[in-house]
């Protein structure tokens, strides 16, 4: 007899990646606690950049709208200009459109959103609440856990009745960050650059930044000073919040950080303004050396840990929620197999360590390091230094801040154990990271292409997996879908006639995971059926000799 369990999945951690795990859970009716030791009330900004893989993510969520239009003024540009005060010297920039004024994408039915925490993570926890089969408890925190082969028991503290409880769950997923409980009781090592320095958010308001200063409004102004880059002034909510990031080495005393003189330092005089929170954090890049133990999963800023440049950290999260979402539902429903929760660390671990190392080259391109002693001198010599100084720094950041799409909708699941490849050769790394050219070579994103009745091909993936037949004389699939539903798969077959799409899919048969990566393609139904059924449900491997016609 198995073990009773009060609850399949218990989530640690309610930050955006705990909720959209959740979500993700409970869009498939899988119960799921998600406990959180804070009372949920966020006025940091932590991030500003909801990525347009992530955007996609929402769209299918049913809060896209929300995300993109939550009254940052449409009119607001998003340059980056790098000055060395607001009131001083402009060295140059980086013109961005407003959101009124950027043009669709070419790959996606979405856009990236400025979007910071204090609004993003609320959307999410309104999404949750409208779900009945998860339970989200604020004021909870995980004290300890056991996992006991057939279940998990894990010690939970109510702070508000001051009393324990055990709570028996089939999966722990801990989205605890960078400071993981979880991580750190099963004795999970982080490994890469544990320090490139020391950071200071200081968040504060204002009735109209724009009236003290000539530059114009900007998403972003980075601050050059004698000792190089030391600070950056983000646009919040485009209207009164502002969060000013100092940068600092080794040797920076946070301790002694002065919030009020900094931000008028950053201005360069004085000014009418109300310091909100100040928080202070260390810049690393580092991935975890595993991301499952056991009935254990981390997902977030507990496996892997990036600068910001490029806004990749919350973003690969996300990625992960997701992609582990489908395989723990499929699972405790009953039809996925037992390599299929394998394969979350096979797939999620290389991103990480992508997008790790794309958030360090963004940030050794945008952090200018290099003493500049006359940088703010009222000289010739000081305005040629300037004028060098702000063409490199406007021209080294593009690839960073101007829509990296290959950088957030190219990464691939090659080497999957629940993928069935195909034999074509991967694509080539594009020179640009803002320019990506769609694949629906398994393992890749299926590709976006709008539809005649208005939606996008995005629009047919998300719950279980999606069978299409492209073209106008695609083969028949019946063998194929037949073999998916007797072992239970969810599987939804689709026919569309537009040749476009068939030549951006590249073969008329192909099979969409419930994440939107292609899990296989093919001319013709392969001869077993039934054996690339297993394989994508994780319930068969490769062998040595298959070629891609055997699965």
């Amino acid at each position: 007899m198995a073990a009773s369990v009060d609850v399949p999945v218990l989530i640690v951690g309610a930050g955006p990646v705990g909720l959209a795990l959740a979500i993700e859970l409970g869009m498939r009716g899988v119960r799921a606690i998600v406990v959180e030791q804070g009372d949920g009330t966020i006025i940091d900004a932590k991030m500003f950049a909801t990525g347009i893989r992530t955007v996609e993510f929402c769209r299918r969520w049913g809060v896209a709208d929300r995300v993109r239009n939550w009254d940052f003024p449409r009119d607001f540009p998003f340059d980056n200009v790098w000055v060395t005060s607001l009131s001083g010297y402009e060295l140059g920039r980086m013109a961005r459109p407003s959101i009124a004024d950027t043009p669709p994408s070419r790959v996606s039915p979405e856009q990236y959103a400025h979007c910071p925490q204090f609004v993003f993570d609320p959307i999410l926890v309104d999404k949750v609440r409208t779900l009945p089969s998860v339970d989200l408890r604020y004021r909870n925190q995980l004290l300890d856990f056991a996992d006991r082969g057939a279940l998990l028991e894990a010690r939970i503290r109510n702070h508000e009745s001051g009393r324990d409880e055990t709570l028996r769950a089939s999966y722990l997923v801990g989205c605890d960050g960078f400071r993981s409980v979880v991580r750190k009781r099963l004795g999970i090592a982080m490994r890469g650059i544990p320090f490139i320095g020391h950071s200071v958010n200081i968040m504060f308001s204002t009735p109209n930044l724009a009236a003290y200063h000539d530059k114009g409004n900007a998403g972003r102004y980075v601050l050059i000073g004698p000792e190089g880059n030391w600070a950056s002034l983000v646009a919040a909510d485009g209207r009164h919040r502002w969060r000013l990031m100092l940068r600092g080495s080794e040797n920076f005393d946070i301790s002694n950080v002065d919030a009020e003189e900094m931000v008028r330092r950053a201005m360069g005089r004085d000014f009418d303004f109300e310091i909100l929170t100040v928080t202070r954090w260390t810049r690393r890049r580092m991935v975890a050396d595993r991301y499952r133990k056991g009935l254990v999963f981390m997902a977030g800023d507990a496996v892997h840990v990036m600068p910001p440049n490029g806004g990749l950290g919350m973003n690969t999260g996300i990625g992960d929620a997701v992609d582990l979402g489908w395989k723990l539902a499929a699972v405790l429903t009953g039809w996925g197999g037992p390599r299929l929760l394998e394969s979350y660390e096979a797939e999620r671990r290389p991103a990480g360590i992508q997008q790790c190392d794309e958030a360090i080259a963004n940030a050794r391109r945008a952090i200018d390091a290099t003493k500049h002693a006359a940088i703010e001198d009222d000289t010739q010599e000081a305005a040629r230094l300037r004028g060098r100084l702000g063409t490199h720094l406007a021209d080294a950041n593009r690839a960073a801040w101007d829509e990296p799409d290959a950088t957030h909708l190219g990464y691939r699941y090659d080497g999957s154990p629940i993928i069935a490849p195909d034999g074509t050769p991967p694509p080539a790394e594009p020179a640009d990271r803002c320019h990506y050219d769609q694949t629906a070579r398994p393992g890749a994103r299926a590709p976006h292409a709008w539809l005649r009745d208005g939606r996008s091909t995005l629009d047919l993936f998300g719950r279980g997996f999606t069978l299409l037949r492209l073209g106008e004389h695609s083969p028949a699939a019946d063998a194929l879908a037949g073999a998916a539903r007797a072992r239970g798969v969810p599987l939804t077959e689709v026919r569309r006639k537009e040749p476009e799409i068939a030549a951006l899919y590249g073969q008329p048969l192909v099979l969409v995971r419930p994440d939107g990566h292609v899990a296989w393609r093919g001319a013709r139904v392969p001869a077993d059926p039934g054996r690339l059924a297993d394989l994508v449900r994780g319930a068969a491997s490769m062998s040595a000799g298959d070629g891609p016609a055997d699965v």
